[in-house]
């Protein structure tokens, strides 16, 4: 700033100068150029009244000198005399301003510049008693012919008023400056400064106080910031464009099974995977990119995004999802969909089969009725199959209905052991019910599904000769049904296992055991519908003990 104002300081002076030397050699020229026309006038008026007196005797007896030029001119403009010339070889004047109106006014005068010469030629004309007119001329130097003349003053002028100004504007400017340099930006004094700044600081004490709110707020919601990231359970790295780790949250760390990781550090120390290092490379020229990388604690879903500015990278934006429930559901449904597959094929085969021996009469009579039991058994599995997997469906969607009412559980309970007696029968096993009458609100079908179910299984995969108990008792808010048998048990290794669907814990006589292996999946599911809870406990050759709890009263 000092700087500027020294510049300018020296350019304003010397501009001043300039235009003070330039208006005043003006002015003293036009002031010039009016004396010489009053001067000349005179002249020509004297001479004039001369040439009345004596005639052309007094032009040709008087010497003008170099000062003067004097012309005399006849009405019709042709030169009668000239000082200077040989007025034979003049052109005819009548034309000449000054000339015309003398003829007119009686007097005239005018000014022609001559570039060439850098002068200008001043002519007073006087009109003579006998018509003709006088003429009187001399040259007056032009302003630029002044100026070049004093070239060399002026020059010298210049230089001075230059070196004056070098050394006046330093002192001036830092005398200037010197307020402006002692401002504090942080707290500036109104008092201590010029009155001219005033608005200005005043705006600044404002910009002050609103910076200071806004990066108070900066700072809060920073925290909060960082407060949320940490919490979340996913994974976030921010990195800038070198692939340095600019943040990461605790998530990060534990998905990927690492730690102690420093901001600043690269991102590859996270994973050096190849498909890690593709991901982030892709992500880094621009693209979005994904991949999947297996920890020794699940499977883990890397999706990296640039982060732009304009029209180049300036970041990466690299999040880390816990994919493994999501691989393990689509595990289980693939499992699904191939158990469900066979499940249908088996029954189906057996029925293609057998009406395909009915059909080339390959059956002997007393043998058709053994076949036509065989269709109908295959075809209530199928049936049966159906409507389970119907049922489960409808449990993973969340279809509730509202056909909820006060049900008796231990009247429930005796009339679903009713309808499996001619199993148990078959079986020898001997079912009871037992405790008390407890009425809850619920919807009737699904606690008869998971009552049926578990009393089914019960049998199914009891001791011949074994015992089936159903018990209802109640805590403070819930029922709770047990249904416990004598049976082989479950080993513990399959008991976290039971509930997936078409899980069997003994392959080998899934299929001698009537069932569709959804029993357990539909209880489970038909409980939680319930905002209940299911829970087993289990000793190999002892039996198996389901304990559910179901709310009295629906939430």
């Amino acid at each position: 700033m000092t700087s500027k104002i020294s510049k300018s300081i020296i350019f304003i002076s010397t501009v001043a100068v300039l235009l003070t030397i330039i208006l005043t050699t003006v002015l003293l020229n036009e002031y010039s150029t009016k004396q010489s026309f009053i001067g000349l006038s005179q002249q020509a008026m004297v001479i004039g009244k001369s040439v009345e007196t004596n005639g052309m005797n007094y032009l040709e007896s008087t010497d003008f000198g170099d000062t003067f030029r004097v012309t005399w001119i006849s009405a019709d403009g042709t030169v009668i005399f000239d000082s200077v010339a040989d007025e034979k070889s003049l052109d005819n004047h009548a034309d000449r301003k000054e000339i015309h109106e003398a003829l007119e006014n009686g007097s005239g005068n005018s000014m022609r510049y001559s570039g060439t010469l850098m002068q200008s030629a001043l002519n007073c004309a006087e009109r003579l008693s006998d018509g003709t007119v006088l003429r009187v001329s001399t040259v007056h130097l032009s302003i630029l012919a002044h100026m070049m003349n004093m070239t060399g003053p002026l020059v010298l002028v210049i230089v001075g008023i230059s070196l004056l100004s070098v050394l006046v504007s330093d002192k001036v400017s830092k005398k200037i400056v010197q307020p402006i340099n002692s401002i504090n930006p942080d707290r500036p004094l109104i008092s201590k400064t010029y009155k001219e700044l005033e608005p200005l600081l005043n705006k600044l004490n404002t910009q002050n106080s609103r910076v200071r709110r806004q990066m108070e707020e900066l700072t809060e919601n920073r925290m909060q910031f960082e407060q949320i990231v940490a919490n979340i359970s996913e994974g976030i790295i921010l990195t800038d464009p070198k692939l340095n780790i600019i943040t990461l949250n605790e998530g990060s760390e534990k998905l990927l099974c690492v730690d102690n990781i420093q901001v600043g550090q690269s991102v590859y120390t996270l994973n050096s995977s190849d498909e890690f290092r593709k991901c982030i490379l892709d992500a880094l020229g621009g693209m979005r990119s994904e991949c999947m990388l297996r920890t020794k604690n699940g499977e883990r879903e890397i999706i990296a995004s640039p982060a732009r500015r304009i029209d180049m990278v300036c970041g990466l934006v690299i999040f880390v999802l816990d994919v493994t429930e999501k691989y393990r559901l689509e595990e289980m449904r693939r499992e699904f969909t191939a158990n469900v597959s066979h499940e249908l094929k088996t029954p189906l085969t057996t029925i293609y089969g057998i009406s395909d021996m009915l059909m080339g009469n390959m059956v002997m009579a007393e043998d058709v009725a053994q076949f036509g039991a065989d269709i109908h058994y295959e075809a209530e599995r199928l049936i049966s199959l159906i409507n389970d997997t119907i049922s489960l469906s409808k449990l993973d969607e969340g279809i509730r209905t509202d056909n909820t009412a006060e049900i008796d559980v231990y009247e429930l309970a005796s009339e679903i052991l009713e309808r499996l007696e001619l199993s148990a029968e078959e079986k020898e096993i001997s079912t009871s019910v037992s405790g008390e009458h407890i009425i809850v609100n619920a919807d009737r079908l699904i606690l008869n599904d998971i009552i049926y179910n578990l009393c089914d299984n019960g049998i199914k995969y009891n001791k011949q000769g074994g015992k089936l108990n159903v018990n209802i008792s109640a805590n403070r808010k819930n029922a709770v049904i047990t249904v416990s048998d004598t049976g082989k048990g479950i080993p513990e290794e399959h008991i976290g296992r039971i509930f997936e669907r078409f899980y069997r814990v003994d392959k080998s006589r899934s299929d001698k055991v009537k069932g569709t292996g959804l029993g357990l999946s539909i209880v489970k599911h038909s409980v939680m519908q319930t905002g209940g809870t299911v829970d087993v406990k289990s000793e190999t050759d002892k039996g198996t003990v389901f304990t559910v709890e179901i709310p009295i009263q629906k939430a």
